[in-house]
């Protein structure tokens, strides 16, 4: 039986903040209830909420792929569990690893699941370093955003998900606006129903969890430029989380005529292999130096300036991070599961694939050293952070 915890206070037992230099006092962290999201069911009267509990053992599909199979390690949901936190804006040095975390509780559009992968993105490490502290929830934070793993409970709301479920998503509809305090980074976490899709079956955890953020990012911005069957893009950064899907969704989906992508020298085959139909290495060639524009130009990189020199007129550039020159625009991803069960076809019939960086999955004992690797902005595709406890 899950024992309840009040919404409004959950205390983390063993993780404290480092002492203030400029105060006597030592705070105890508490996690305190976001008021712009909706009451916990806790506060729902008696038989409005229904509470799903996991059975034993939960079978994976047998068609699955085969560490769907984690799925059979669910039991029982404690009331604490394992999680990074911090609880003040900085460096990797502000994670810590707590035990004694509440369980959050499911609200009643949410689901609970239990996490089986994770993955990190460029958002989740400049929101630890307070980029976008004034939108943000209140500290102290569990974070996370990409997550793949199974459905343990349901709230009263929830129509389509049930128990057992072997889900993917991004956890946090608006990425800058008040993303949830429970993240991803941890053995539970707690998720609106609408912001889900079904796992992939050919798809494992892993290869699930790489997924959510950067194909919804990837997916809406070639939405926002009209980007249609018939067009040319050029892909800035084509070998990033981001760049390797845009290839693809670009060429697989949207069916583009012409996909032009950069990279680093050891990367240019991978470009190749995702569809590119021309793979420049960044390092040898000036892309403004073609002889050719593109109707869109999607710049993962940070360099708009040189962008927008490229592009035809009438053309769009999505600009994701660093200044912004017009016609550039820049967007902030809606986590979206719609988008993501619209792509699932896709994916389950290999069209459309994953890409991992070879230096993990990283454990999840090792999340600050999977933070300080894409903290270098030299990672292949997404960095994953599998098992977790």
């Amino acid at each position: 039986m899950l024992t309840s915890t009040a919404s409004q206070l959950r205390t983390f037992h063993s993780f404290s903040p480092q002492p203030n230099p400029f105060s006597p006092f030592r705070f105890s962290l508490t996690f305190r209830e976001n008021k712009k999201k909706s009451t916990s069911t806790s506060a729902t009267p008696p038989g409005k909420t229904r509470v799903h509990t996991l059975p034993l053992r939960v079978s994976a599909n047998s068609q699955a792929a085969p560490a769907s199979t984690d799925a059979s390690k669910v039991s029982s949901i404690p009331s604490e569990m394992k999680a990074w936190v911090y609880g003040e804006y900085g460096g990797v040095d502000v994670l810590k690893l707590d035990s004694k975390v509440s369980v959050p509780e499911v609200k009643e559009d949410q689901v609970l699941i239990k996490v089986f992968a994770a993955a990190l993105n460029p958002v989740d490490f400049k929101r630890r370093q307070g980029k976008f502290k004034a939108t943000d929830s209140p500290l102290p934070t569990v974070p996370g955003y990409d997550v793949a793993g199974v459905v343990v409970k349901v709230g009263s709301q929830v129509k389509d998900l049930k128990v057992g479920d072997e889900v993917y998503g991004d956890v946090n509809e608006k990425a800058l606006e008040g993303p949830n305090q429970f993240g991803s980074l941890a053995e539970y976490t707690a998720v609106e129903e609408k912001l889900l899709a079904p796992k992939p079956k050919n798809l494992d955890f892993v290869q699930a969890a790489a997924l959510p953020l950067a194909i919804e990012t990837a997916y809406e911005g070639l939405e926002r430029t009209g980007f249609s069957a018939g067009k040319s893009i050029l892909v800035l950064n084509g070998a990033g989380g981001v760049g390797s899907l845009v290839i693809q969704l670009a060429k697989q989906v949207f069916g583009a005529s012409r996909v032009a992508a950069t990279s680093s020298t050891g990367k240019l085959e991978l470009l190749k292999s995702l569809g590119a139909d021309l793979a420049i290495d960044y390092t040898k060639e000036n892309f403004e130096d073609l002889p050719e524009k593109f109707d869109v130009v999607y710049d993962a990189i940070g360099q708009c300036e040189r962008a927008v020199k490229v592009v035809k007129e009438g053309g769009s550039v999505v600009a994701l991070t660093g200044a912004v020159t017009p016609p550039g625009f820049r967007f902030v991803v809606t986590s979206n599961g719609a988008v993501l069960r619209k792509l699932n076809p896709y994916l389950e019939s290999g069209k459309v694939k994953a890409v991992i960086d070879p230096k993990g999955p990283f454990p999840f004992t090792q999340l600050v050293e999977a933070f300080s690797y894409i903290e270098t902005n030299r990672a292949t595709g997404k960095v994953v952070i599998h098992p977790i406890p």
